[in-house]
């Protein structure tokens, strides 16, 4: 005699569901629909609150100054005329969601760097582009909630 018991478990119905479960998530373009529209919320937001969780770097005195002189100043940084907060774009598609800038100056303000005439201004980094840990805990419950639909409409 063992001293060991030995349990086996037909497993066939739980895989016959995770196939169908895989079968379903192939198209995951609702749940990219999703996480686009939470990119889009998170660039909105940094642009309001001029950076999350940290703020951004305030402006020179050198761009305060340009910015009273044609009347932009006092203003929120990275929004003179609002062409980059209302460049930024999502994508989605079944596999993917991609959010970003046309603008040919979009990376210099997301990564920073060295900017104008001869690359003489240095520009500092001011992610517009960022998800803070909420905005990921927003995706998360977004995948875990869309995998529960799946689950629970198998048919």
């Amino acid at each position: 005699m063992s001293d060991f018991i030995e349990i086996k478990f037909d497993n066939q119905e739980v895989e016959r569901r995770l196939q169908e479960i895989a079968k379903k998530s192939s198209n995951l373009r609702p749940l990219m629909k999703n996480i686009a529209g939470i990119f889009a919320s998170a660039a909105e937001d940094n642009f309001e609150e001029e950076g999350r969780p940290d703020k951004w770097i305030d402006l020179s005195e050198v761009t305060k100054k340009q910015r009273k002189n044609i009347g932009k100043y006092p203003g929120q940084i990275l929004q003179v005329t609002g062409q980059l907060a209302s460049s930024v774009n999502t994508y989605y598609d079944e596999d993917s969601a991609i959010i970003g800038s046309n603008l040919a100056y979009a990376a210099i303000h997301q990564l920073g760097g060295q900017a104008g005439k001869n690359k003489k201004v240095t520009i500092p980094a001011r992610p517009y582009l960022k998800l803070t840990d909420k905005d990921f805990d927003e995706i998360f419950y977004q995948i875990q909630k869309y995998l529960i639909l799946l689950t629970f409409n198998i048919t």
